[in-house]
């Protein structure tokens, strides 16, 4: 699934961005064949993959009362987290995820366990593991305020004495909800002081909402929580962001802060739907999340594919809606992402310099779901793969190592 050595762009034609990831030479490629950008998955919770597809019947709150935690509780077994961590890299790698950005959990030798297993695979990462020390529901599964800050710090100091190539540690507060004010603190002050990534959730669902603005009476807002802990920076990505208002999406992109859009789980747990021409026009940086379990596919086109669903739905609501082309949301997939991470310097297209993560794309597999005719030329081929294209597709060819 990877190469055993990194490959980086040196050559590039300007030119037309479709044209270009097409434009493959004969003689490497048959027609309907085409090298792409790997794509990047800005919001995965790896440790809820073994119940992706299943537990969608309720809405956000209860779902992670019910489900998540318990299942996340399970992961202090090593066994257990090592089966899934392995099953979760295989099946984004296979599905063409490149790059990802995963919550782990509450449990600091589980999460080194994922960033291992992802620089095994060869796979870019950001690896949070999750901090939390606020819930009565569930109250197991939570950590103490010292011990989470001892356990992060833990965390973060050995991952990065691994020196992994491209395996990288993000600071992770689960959720306001889920995090104290002195938490969120340290947090802020562990990611200044270490120059780390931040990830968590915002504005997701309307009860969270209502239940953020009680427990942080003293904040404007949902963003305004995450400012005054120094939690919003050039490197943090905030999962789904339905609920946002424009003054919000205009500090998220003062801060230089990037939303992780996230369509199938704000679907099918009937969170809300993002307005990704509103967070453009911002220019908020924004790419998209599988955002597994809550999102029931592990699959980035799958995320591709529902975020055009989402904007087309928002357009039936207004009619003045701007629905997202498939070159958007193509962007959103892999360019669009990096940039929500801060990895734009190293991934996200075949810019010079920039590391070769690439996928082959094979149109012609026996037995497939498309059909190609004659005088379909690359765009045509690059958005049947986009709206019609399975796994069996892809075959990721150059994974930096």
């Amino acid at each position: 699934m990877s190469s055993n050595y990194g490959l980086r762009i040196l050559v590039s034609r300007p030119g037309n961005q479709t044209q270009a990831l097409l434009a493959v030479k004969q003689q490497l490629y048959p027609p309907l064949e085409f090298l792409m950008p790997g794509m990047v998955d800005t919001h995965i919770h790896a440790s809820q993959y073994s119940y992706s597809g299943t537990a969608l019947d309720l809405p956000l709150l209860d779902w992670l009362n019910t489900y998540t935690f318990p299942v996340e509780s399970r992961y202090k077994d090593l066994d257990y987290a090592r089966n899934v961590y392995t099953k979760v890299l295989k099946r984004t790698l296979r599905n063409g995820t490149t790059t990802a950005c995963y919550f782990a959990t509450i449990h600091t030798d589980a999460s080194l366990l994922l960033g291992q297993i992802a620089d095994d695979f060869g796979q870019r990462a950001l690896v949070g593991k999750v901090c939390m020390d606020c819930n009565s529901t569930v109250p197991y599964y939570k950590e103490p305020l010292k011990e989470c800050k001892d356990e992060t710090l833990r965390f973060i100091r050995e991952l990065l004495k691994k020196e992994y190539a491209h395996v990288k540690p993000v600071v992770t507060p689960r959720f306001a909800v889920s995090c104290s004010s002195s938490l969120l603190h340290t947090l802020g002050k562990i990611a200044k002081n270490n120059d780390l990534h931040i990830q968590s959730h915002i504005s997701e669902n309307k009860e969270e909402v209502k239940l953020v603005k009680q427990l942080f009476p003293d904040c404007k807002s949902y963003t305004d929580v995450y400012l005054k802990h120094d939690l919003l920076t050039d490197k943090t990505v905030m999962a789904h962001g339905c609920y946002l208002s424009d003054e919000e999406l205009k500090i998220f992109h003062e801060r230089g802060a990037a939303i992780s859009h996230c369509p199938n789980s704000n679907l099918s747990l009937a969170s809300g739907m993002l307005n990704v021409r509103n967070v453009l026009n911002h220019k908020v940086k924004l790419g998209l999340g599988t955002d597994v379990a809550g999102g029931y596919s592990p699959s980035m086109l799958d995320a591709l594919r529902r975020a055009m669903d989402t904007s087309k739905v928002l357009s039936m609501q207004d009619a003045q809606h701007q629905t997202l082309t498939f070159e958007e949301a193509f962007r959103l997939a892999t360019l669009g992402g990096s940039e929500a991470l801060s990895l734009d310097d190293q991934t996200g297209n075949f810019e010079v310099g920039k590391d070769f993560d690439a996928l082959r794309v094979n149109m012609c597999i026996p037995g497939g779901p498309v059909d190609m005719f004659p005088g379909q030329g690359p765009k045509v081929i690059l958005e049947k793969f986009l709206n019609l294209g399975r796994i069996l597709y892809i075959c990721p060819v150059a994974l930096s190592m």
